[in-house]
């Protein structure tokens, strides 16, 4: 479920940048990164990549395990070596969404926008936001399962009319 909730903060990360002023620059000053790493720490969003180094060593781990399983003892202490080695890059990963989010909305936009979030409406909207995505969540897999039946229906309905019952 967590996987889903990250899914969904990235995909509605992702449209907020899609659908984002056409006026931005295309080189975002440091000023206009900064405003964009301050929004984005409100907004919480280095949850969603906060684990990316542990859980990407952990998936070599095990894909290195599928062929040599013999060496089972010796890839564990290698990954944990390789995750404290690696540990903190994931900070890559938000400076790039700052350089991102600074590319597609103005200065004046960001600095807007971060002044929105710290005011009490925009606390409130980062606090819902989650709650808001995981009702949204529950809604669309109800709905996907009705619509499947329906649709199972329809293939049935379909294939008995062609004489062949499914």
């Amino acid at each position: 479920m967590k996987r889903l909730v990250d899914s969904i903060l990235i995909a509605g990360f992702a449209a907020v940048l899609m659908l984002a002023s056409a006026q931005a620059q295309s080189a975002p000053s440091a000023t206009a990164i900064g405003y964009a790493k301050d929004i984005l720490a409100l907004k919480h969003v280095s949850l969603i990549y906060k684990d990316a180094v542990p859980n990407l060593v952990e998936r070599t781990k095990i894909t290195l395990l599928q062929t040599n399983l013999n060496y089972q003892k010796d890839l564990n202490e290698v990954a944990l070596k390789v995750a404290k080695d690696l540990a903190g890059r994931e900070q890559e990963i938000g400076d790039q969404f700052a350089k991102i989010y600074a590319t597609q909305f103005t200065e004046q936009e960001l600095k807007d926008l971060l002044a929105f979030y710290q005011s009490p409406l925009g606390t409130k909207s980062i606090q819902q936001e989650p709650a808001i995505f995981d009702t949204a969540r529950q809604f669309m897999d109800g709905w996907a399962q009705k619509f499947a039946e329906e649709i199972n229906g329809k293939f049935r309905g379909e294939m008995k009319a062609r004489g062949k019952e499914i």
